[in-house]
């Protein structure tokens, strides 16, 4: 037993010794030193040294793959690989001392789904240890280490762990950034990202619009909607930015609810709008005149028609027709009174040799007139004057007869004539008959006589 033990230790001593002896040879090369494979000896340096493949060899990768050196072999990596080390993601987060500013971020910080990438993992052959991030395979190949999958990443529980060829990168996901090493929901409406309305929601956000606009495709900005197109106004339609206006035709007016029109009562408006009666109409107005007039080419005031020009009168061919202000009448022939005798068609006279004359006017005339009623006052509405004129006589203009109201009196305009005037309206319709008395005085031969204007007023119903 003793002997075994000590034989043992011999081969584990010996064995010991050959690796020193090893390394020694490694470390203190002599003349024709050899080097493992992956390096080769340096006579200046006295030592082994890394050889670089990448140089050395000829197509030491093929295709779009990239040579990358190592010490003691080299790895061959997609060329989009290799330029891309790994960079945590950093959001550009607003200056502190202007909230309002526009905010940035960095190109990390909403990153693309990751796919597939050919080939997916970089095809490394050497015969050294592998880099970080891979593992050795038994072809002698080193393979990717998906650390996302196998949870090796150091990613907190909100940020999202992306495998990259010999690492890996923590990434918020869309509408999140970094902050503090937590990922946080980022507020899209602060910073403007909706033109009118907006609603945050956790990695999102909702955009909406004001009442008169739709959304657009890209659903941030708003457009104007012309809601005149589905004719909501009764009558016509003006579109406005965000909303629309309506407009009624003439002799209409917009109602309260602001898109129906109701017809205008004009008349309403002003009792002068029309001389006699006005009348509404659907968008507009009439007038109308009473019996005896018609409506003149302004549309609004009144004319008298004058029946007995048009023949639209009941006068008989022995009567006379009289037109006065809204009618007509139909004079009698002149029939005078005893002791009164004809002189013409409109004039009686009683003569000076008949003794029942003596107290009497020598002549009556007889006249006919028309007056609007309560026409403005004063107004000279008759004149008389003395037709023969005898040497030494003057004259003297009175109302005899017919003035019971006291609407009127005579005004003496020269020594030959006068002026009935009217001081008083009267309102129609009325009939005034007027004796005006002109007194002949000669007190050179002792004469005193007078004559007699019956004057026969129509005062029409109407003002006009």
């Amino acid at each position: 037993m003793l002997s075994a033990v000590r034989g043992l230790s011999f081969w584990t001593s010996a064995r010991m010794l050959a690796a020193v002896v090893f390394a020694l040879l490694c470390i203190q090369p002599g003349h024709g030193q050899t080097c493992t494979e992956g390096f080769a000896y340096d006579r200046r340096a006295r030592q082994c040294i890394d050889v670089d493949e990448c140089r050395t060899l000829p197509d030491a990768c093929r295709g779009d793959m990239r040579c990358v050196n190592q010490n003691g072999g080299y790895l061959c990596i997609p060329r989009g690989l290799y330029s891309q080390p790994y960079r945590p993601e950093t959001p550009v987060l607003p200056d502190p001392a202007y909230p309002d500013s526009s905010v940035g971020f960095a190109d990390t910080f909403r990153p693309p789904p990751p796919g597939p990438v050919e080939p997916s993992y970089p095809i490394v052959r050497s015969t050294a240890p592998c880099i970080l991030g891979y593992t050795l395979a038994d072809d002698g190949t080193c393979n990717d280490i998906d650390e996302c999958t196998t949870n090796s990443h150091q990613c907190n529980p909100t940020q999202v762990c992306i495998n990259t060829a010999g690492g890996y990168t923590c990434s918020c996901t869309e509408g999140y950034w970094l902050v503090g090493g937590q990922c946080q929901d980022i507020d899209e409406c602060r910073y403007g990202y909706c033109q009118q309305l907006c609603a945050n929601v956790p990695g999102s956000y909702s955009c909406s619009c004001n009442p008169g606009f739709i959304l657009n495709p890209d659903s941030r900005t708003c457009q104007d909607v012309d809601e005149c197109e589905d004719e909501p106004c009764s009558h016509g339609c003006f579109n406005t930015y965000g909303s629309f206006m309506c407009n009624c035709d003439e002799g209409f007016e917009l109602a309260s609810d602001g898109t129906s029109c109701i017809d205008l009562d004009e008349c309403g408006f002003s009792e002068f709008l029309c001389q006699h009666r006005c009348v509404n109409t659907p968008g507009s107005f009439s007038c109308v005149c009473p019996p005896g007039y018609y409506v003149y080419e302004d549309g609004r005031s009144c004319e008298d028609i004058n029946e007995c020009d048009t023949g639209n009168n009941t006068c008989t061919t022995a009567q006379v027709c009289f037109n006065f202000q809204g009618g007509y009448t139909c004079l009698d022939p002149l029939q005078c009174d005893p002791p009164y005798i004809e002189l013409s068609d409109n004039q009686c006279m009683c003569s000076a040799e008949n003794p029942a004359c003596r107290d009497k006017p020598f002549t009556i005339l007889y006249r006919h007139m028309d007056l609007s009623s309560g026409r403005t006052v004063p107004a000279d509405i008759f004149q008389m004057q003395a037709t023969t004129r005898y040497p030494g006589a003057f004259y003297i203009f009175q109302i005899k007869s017919g003035n019971d109201g006291r609407e009127f009196y005579m005004r003496q305009t020269s020594n030959v004539s006068a002026t009935l005037v009217l001081s008083r309206p009267i309102k129609g319709p009325k009939e005034v008959v007027l004796d005006l008395e002109m007194v002949t005085v000669n007190n050179v031969i002792n004469f005193r006589g007078s004559s007699i204007i019956r004057l026969t007023i129509f005062v029409s119903e109407h003002p006009f």
